[in-house]
């Protein structure tokens, strides 16, 4: 039965070929399992399997064995032995484990099939990290991360061009590894009791801006050394998102991972509910964790409940290397989405995946994000004038350059690219037109057609209302926080993403696709690539080789740089990533 987590059988994959697209997605569940919620084995099955029984154990206990019998003991035992190594050297170690195409060739010219090597380790891994039947052990990392389904090896009548696109970067060895020093789990065993210092932090914004917020909150609790009341959620005004901790992640779950770090509480005890609490909002930029002690340890002791507020992008990027790993911790393992949440998220992963490689678009094209940017919309004076009228009536929500022109802020960098850039970029790097895109992000403005130079091009678009079944989504259409996470966990299964902005989803999985293994994911080098669409004499081919070029670093791990914005959530080597040693998941 464990073995039919790792292998495909042939006649399984007739199945997925053969049956309608129902029975396809329960077939795949069977086969694959569910990777987010059913990697680790409980600890009961894994008691009973290689629980000894009675009668053997009282073979050993007797204190009168003749020759004869403890030679039969020692036969058996050696047999048994051998037996287990040969079974698992069975395990699949190798793409020529898997030999079924997942796309029948009758339906495309591309064929896949899952590439297991260092993500099938990965996965293997984390099967294997759970084998602990104690409950009081901390969790190990590898049963706490969501791990993705494989990526596709690509193969068929591909063009050069085409096979760099699908091509995976290379791992160099790096692999995910958060062991702490012995000072920090020294002070864990007093930071995890504490029941007189409480952390209260209201996250703002949208579903990545919050989670950005709890990793710092955690990180916060843990330098005051205070306990961390469940981060509550602040009542989104743009997207009109109610949304509550519990709603979005699985609470337990975070509680569970973070208890050797930090002790996190779902409400503040009644001795410590008071009529008037102070709320600090006016925190700077980038403080330091010296910072953070100096101006608030001294108040939380005298008060015992600190409340913070506004807390995006205010502690440092560059900490300590063991709250470096915290954050990681944090957002790869800790941060879990409601079971709810994953439960259609990775439907919806499953139903993209089974039918061959995908790529996954974050799009930046809602009417926020045109106003917000103080950026035109490709779409014509009609629309852009519609956006102009809303920056005039609501300025608050233009948080774009104001002393820059439209011009010069789009060759800065800092406007999205509409729907005919996209296709032009995904054009130069050789994506092949009958790929298959997932478009992640809300409801682009001005509908089908913000969206129809792309699909002239690339016609195959998906959306989670294409893939979702009658009523699946309907629990979460009053939360943008919700549709956006089931974006996320798609995107997060894809074989390759790319968004078309920067901001804080198209980090968050940037960084954790690394993290678990390196899956590309591609950055469009904005300011460097767009003078070049402007420049009518350069040739076709010549665009799409300088557009190759430009995006080179998609091949391999990108090390962090020490810079203000580099967070090691988008960037985990090598803090979080090393090459050598025991600390591996």
């Amino acid at each position: 039965m464990f073995l039919s987590f790792i292998n495909i059988s042939p006649r399984n994959c007739r199945k997925i070929w053969e049956k309608e697209s129902s029975v396809m997605a329960r077939s795949s569940a069977r086969i694959i399992k569910n990777p987010f919620m059913s990697l680790t084995p409980s600890p009961r099955s894994l008691t009973q399997l290689f629980s000894v029984s009675p009668p053997l154990t009282s073979l050993f206990s007797s204190k009168k064995t003749s020759p004869s019998l403890s030679i039969f003991i020692l036969s058996f035992l050696f047999s048994f032995t051998f037996l287990g190594i040969s079974i698992f050297r069975f395990f699949p170690s190798s793409q020529d484990s898997i030999h079924c195409s997942i796309i029948s060739p009758t339906t495309s010219p591309i064929s896949s099939h899952p590439l297991p090597s260092s993500y099938s380790q990965i996965i293997l891994t984390s099967l294997l990290a759970g084998i602990n039947s104690d409950n009081k052990i901390q969790p190990r990392i590898g049963g706490t991360a969501m791990v993705p389904l494989p990526v596709h090896l690509v193969s068929g009548n591909l063009s050069e061009e085409e096979t760099e696109f699908w091509k995976q970067p290379d791992s160099n060895g790096y692999r995910p590894c958060l062991d702490s020093t012995i000072g920090y789990r020294k002070r864990s065993a007093k930071i995890s009791n504490e029941k007189n210092r409480f952390l209260v932090v209201v996250a703002a914004g949208g579903l990545n801006q919050q989670k950005n917020q709890i990793i710092d909150a955690v990180v916060i609790a843990r330098i005051l050394e205070a306990a961390l009341v469940l981060p509550v959620l602040q009542v989104n005004m743009i997207w009109e998102d109610e949304s509550e901790f519990p709603d979005i992640f699985d609470v337990e779950h975070f509680k569970k991972t973070l208890r050797a770090d930090v002790r996190v509480v779902s409400s503040l005890p009644s001795s410590h509910l008071v009529a008037k609490q102070t709320i600090v909002t006016q925190i700077p930029y980038g403080v330091s964790p010296f910072w953070i002690r100096a101006k608030f340890f001294k108040q939380l002791n005298q008060e015992g409940v600190l409340v913070l507020k506004g807390l995006d992008s205010k502690l440092s990027k560059n900490l300590p290397s063991d709250l470096q790993k915290l954050r990681c911790k944090v957002a790869f393992h800790a941060l879990r989405f409601s079971k709810p949440i994953l439960q259609v998220g990775n439907q919806l992963a499953r139903r993209m995946w089974i039918e061959g490689p995908y790529i996954s678009l974050h799009l930046r094209l809602e009417k926020d994000v045109w106003v917000r940017t103080g950026c035109r919309t490709g779409l014509g004076p009609k629309y852009d004038q519609i956006i102009t009228q809303i920056q005039k009536t609501q300025p608050q929500y233009l948080t774009g350059r104001v002393n820059m022109s439209y011009s010069q802020r789009r060759l800065s960098g800092l406007c999205p690219l509409n729907a005919f850039e996209i296709a032009r970029l995904l054009k130069a790097l050789g994506a092949p037109q009958s790929g298959r895109f997932y478009i992640a992000g809300g409801e682009a403005f001005g509908g089908s057609k913000a969206l129809e130079p792309l699909a002239a091009v690339f016609p195959n678009l998906v959306r989670k209302e294409m893939l979702a079944r009658d009523g699946e989504l309907s629990p979460f259409l009053n939360s943008s926080s919700a549709l956006s996470a089931i974006d996320y966990i798609v995107s997060f299964n894809s074989d390759i993403f790319i968004p078309s902005h920067g901001g804080n989803m198209g980090r968050a999985l940037q960084g954790h696709r690394a993290y678990m293994g390196h899956r590309k994911s591609i950055r469009p080098n904005k300011r460097t690539m767009l003078p070049f669409f402007e420049d009518s004499s350069i040739s076709d081919e010549e665009f799409s080789s300088i557009i190759r070029s430009l995006h080179n670093k998609s091949m391999k791990p990108e090390p962090r740089k020490k810079q203000r914005d580099n967070d090691v959530i988008a960037y985990p080597v090598p803090e979080c990533m090393c090459r050598h040693g025991s600390g591996i998941f």
